[in-house]
């Protein structure tokens, strides 16, 4: 056990809520003798929230409980706080008497002010700040092109970032737990001995459709890694299927270390595995672009597309949103999200382009409705995905290749599953014609129990006149 540089620290955890392979908690359980782990129901983000019933604290809620579960069988527990960091993290130092904070970077910008604050906070008390890299394998400007600048392709990034990748990159990060600091542990009335219930926060349960916290996260992970990962990239697609990861609510929240998730998909050969991790490398390359262009949280990435005015009307917006646009593969989408807050990435990109390309709707629309709706929402992936689609991010969808969404739901879903299970007023049309049921004859939809214009809604818009629309809007 090396020597301490502390009597005392803190590690404030925020999207890192595990105690496996956790950088933050490795650190400071090398640099002090003993380590507190604090978590702060943060008010500033939480009351921007509009819904009590918001699904993502109870997911934080229950991980929390599990982490302190963990740590109360180490002879520790957690510490929950409610209220503004930047005055609640340097108050719980100086009581506890932690000479140092450790805490794992967030490059989101309210994130990155907040931290500047607290640590200006510590320092003013003669206390330290240390923040390290956990939640991507390569961050910030650690993958650069040879004359030094940050990439705005993925293809030369993906390269760049594989020429990087080294067994120590991905390695467990190992903690002493044995300097944990022992229960009970002396607290202010301020401050909570274990979780929160959350009532008091001012949220109540929600159902969500995958367990949460460090368990169900490695429990997801081996499972996908050993029927799931072969198949990944033949299955991926397909909404009905299960053929995804479902990972990355638990990325997100850092239930799981994206480390463990990059060994896993290294361990395996084969295309499956492959398409994984290549996927998990554009998710740091999203992160890549929101450290480097912040400018992305407010405007395109694309300058040329900055003063682009969007003609779609508030009423296509909301029939979007509600899954009342005539196009079953998109309603079947949308409904889905509002009802699980969760999102296949197919029908992420499908929608997104609906919306966009479509009904003409500004994606910062879709992005922020997004932004309240996703179990997994991430600032950087969810921007990245959306300027992805809308054609006016980094390495993005050309603005004349428009999805066609009935192609799309003919191609992804191809029975119509999926769209019947979220859809169900167009349970009785057939595999072939589910696609696009306005596009059979009256006693076609009398026979399969939906009239189209009265169970499910015409077309709202026509595809071939609208991707016209957009192309045009975008050449202008």
């Amino acid at each position: 056990m090396p020597e301490a540089t502390y009597r005392r620290a803190l590690c404030w955890i925020r999207r890192d809520l595990r105690l496996s392979d956790h950088t933050a908690l490795a650190e400071a359980a090398a640099a002090a003798a003993e380590v507190i782990v604090a978590f702060v129901y943060d008010r500033p983000i939480l009351d921007a929230l509009a819904d009590p019933d918001d699904r993502r604290l109870t997911f934080i809620s229950r991980s929390l409980d599990e982490l302190d579960s963990g740590l109360r069988s180490l002879g520790s527990h957690l510490v929950t706080l409610q209220g503004d960091p930047v005055d609640l993290i340097p108050r719980l130092a100086e009581h506890t008497g932690s000479e140092a904070v450790f805490a794992s970077h967030d490059d989101d910008p309210y994130a990155l002010e907040r931290d500047t604050r607290v640590a200006g906070a510590l320092a003013k008390d003669g206390r330290s700040f240390h923040s390290h890299k956990d939640c991507v394998v390569f961050e910030r400007r650690e993958v650069l092109s040879q004359t030094g600048a940050p990439f705005r392709v993925f293809t030369p990034y993906s390269r760049a970032w594989r020429a990087l990748l080294t067994p120590e990159a991905v390695a467990e990060r190992i903690s002493d737990l044995a300097r944990l600091a022992r229960a009970p542990i002396p607290l202010p009335g301020w401050a909570y001995p274990g979780n929160l219930p959350l009532a008091e926060v001012g949220f109540r349960p929600a159902d969500l459709w995958l367990e949460p916290g460090e368990t169900a996260a490695h429990a997801r992970l081996r499972t996908f890694a050993t029927h799931g990962l072969t198949e990944y990239k033949d299955r991926r697609d397909f909404p009905g299927e299960e053929g995804t990861s479902g990972l990355s609510v638990h990325l997100r929240h850092g239930t799981v270390s994206v480390r463990e998730c990059f060994r896993t998909a290294l361990a395996v050969e084969g295309k499956g595995a492959a398409k994984w991790l290549d996927e998990l490398v554009w998710r740091e390359f999203y992160h890549m672009v929101l450290a480097n262009f912040p400018h992305v949280v407010e405007t395109t990435f694309r300058e040329e597309y900055a003063d682009i005015e969007w003609p779609g009307t508030d009423g296509h917006h909301d029939a979007w949103e509600n899954g009342q646009t005539g196009y079953p593969f998109v309603d079947a989408a949308m409904r889905c999200f509002k009802a699980t807050g969760w999102m296949h990435n197919r029908l992420r990109m499908v929608t997104a382009m609906f919306l966009t390309k479509d009904l003409l709707v500004d994606y910062r629309r879709g992005e922020a409705y997004f932004a309240r709706t996703l179990l997994d929402f991430e600032l950087a992936s969810n921007n990245g995905g959306w300027q992805w689609s809308a054609s006016t991010g980094v390495d993005a969808q050309p603005y004349f290749r428009v999805f066609n969404p009935v192609l799309q739901s003919r191609k992804f879903d191809p029975d119509g599953s999926f769209i019947k299970r979220w859809c169900p007023e167009l349970e009785g049309y057939d595999a072939n014609s589910v696609h696009w049921p306005s596009a059979t004859g009256p006693l076609e939809q009398i026979a399969a129990g939906c009239v189209v214009g009265e169970r499910y809604p015409h077309p709202i818009v026509d595809h071939d006149v609208q991707r016209a629309r957009a192309i045009a809007l975008f050449k202008a």
